[in-house]
């Protein structure tokens, strides 16, 4: 352990995690391991390999030596002694590795292929809380045969009964439609009318995602009224997105339209807009903001996106995240990447005489652990 304060500290806080999924339940060859270190859902192509990119080189520098091997071990071996060690051990290796403290666990997505909450706090010895993704819940509504008139209600119901134990809610309008939305609360006899189309295509086609987007206003509002605070994902994403409309700014009259109601809103990962997600931190109380899964997938140029995240919003508004799915290399990478970010943007702003060091002391905890605690009701010193 550093005798340097700074470092000390920024090494060892038990961070909170305040968006995460699951690791994987089953062990994962070659192909699909590479399949998961990307963000699109292409076929890798046969003359490539993922491993070639700055998370892949980030796993082989920072990830072998928690599985026994050396620094920078090539990927053959490395996969070699992932399947040796089989997923529990390699998962309970990795993410004790992270030194994560705390999760909020959103379980929306591919929840089949990932372990839950239950699953993640014994893999993890830590404590793990929910966070609810309203489309899921929009789309396990349909599912259960209601009407279009009788929709509004069912899904409000359905969304208490899904958060009565959640810490926070979660939007992926960003993926199923873009932030150039209406951000008027639709009436009831709108949502009526929207679902009726819906339900009648899931009715002759099989279940269909939910993209219409007066149904998605009408999950998120519906959200809003939840309390809770409301997670959306902005910026970088899998091909399903359109990354022109997920700019954070593109919010800016739905974060005004929620601001009487007193919920926080919490800009997830962001990049390449996280400057613009700054701004929006800066200005208005209710929202804050992570660069998350910009993180990992810059590897060794991360730092500077962390650095960039510092710039503009006061330290109470900014979160850590990891955004990490499946694999527990992107848990371990998410949470090890922002402390080196954190000290390589902090440490020269201490040595100058910019900053005090109990200053820099003060953001790591606000940042890495205590912002979330108070956002999210978690307990403990804030």
């Amino acid at each position: 352990m550093s005798t340097d304060p700074l470092t000390a500290e920024a090494e060892s806080i038990a961070l909170v995690d305040h968006h995460v999924h699951g690791a994987l339940r089953e062990d994962a060859d070659r192909a699909a391991l590479e399949q998961m270190l990307t963000e699109s859902d292409r076929p890798v192509p046969s003359w490539m390999t993922q491993f070639d990119s700055q998370l892949g080189f980030a796993v082989r520098r920072w990830c072998a030596p928690v599985l026994g091997l050396e620094p920078h071990a090539p990927a053959a071996e490395y996969l070699a002694a992932r399947q040796s060690l089989g997923t529990p051990e390699v998962t309970r290796r990795l993410l004790d590795a992270g030194g994560i403290g705390h999760y909020l666990l959103e379980t929306g997505y591919k929840g089949e292929e990932i372990l839950g909450v239950g699953g993640m706090a014994e893999a993890s010895g830590r404590p793990v809380d929910e966070v609810v993704r309203l489309e899921s819940v929009l789309e396990e509504t349909a599912r259960g045969g209601v009407s279009a008139a009788g929709l509004p209600d069912a899904f409000r119901e359905a969304l208490a009964r899904r958060t009565a134990r959640a810490v926070g809610l979660k939007s992926i309008v960003a993926y199923r439609h873009g932030f150039d939305f209406d951000p008027a609360r639709p009436t009831d006899q709108e949502v009526v009318r929207a679902a009726g189309d819906w339900l009648r295509d899931t009715a002759e086609e099989g279940p269909h995602r939910v993209t219409d987007p007066t149904l998605l206003r009408f999950a998120l509002w519906s959200g809003v009224d939840r309390g809770l605070p409301l997670q959306l994902h902005a910026g970088y994403g899998d091909p399903d997105i359109e990354l022109h409309r997920c700019d954070p700014l593109l919010l800016t009259r739905f974060i005004r339209y929620v601001e009487p109601h007193g919920v926080d809103l919490l800009l997830l990962h962001c990049y390449p807009y996280h400057r613009n997600a700054g701004y929006l931190a800066q200005v208005f109380p209710h929202v804050f903001f992570d660069v998350g899964l910009g993180v990992n997938y810059t590897g060794a140029r991360s730092s500077a996106v962390v650095a960039e995240s510092l710039e503009l919003a006061p330290f109470a508004k900014l979160l850590f995240s990891s955004d990490a799915w499946g694999p527990p290399e992107l848990h371990h990478l998410g949470a090890l990447l922002w402390r080196r970010g954190m000290l390589a943007a902090l440490r020269p702003w201490v040595e100058s005489g910019d900053w005090h060091v109990d200053d820099a002391l003060r953001v790591v905890r606000m940042v890495g652990r205590d912002n979330a605690r108070r956002v999210y009701g978690l307990g403990g010193d804030a």
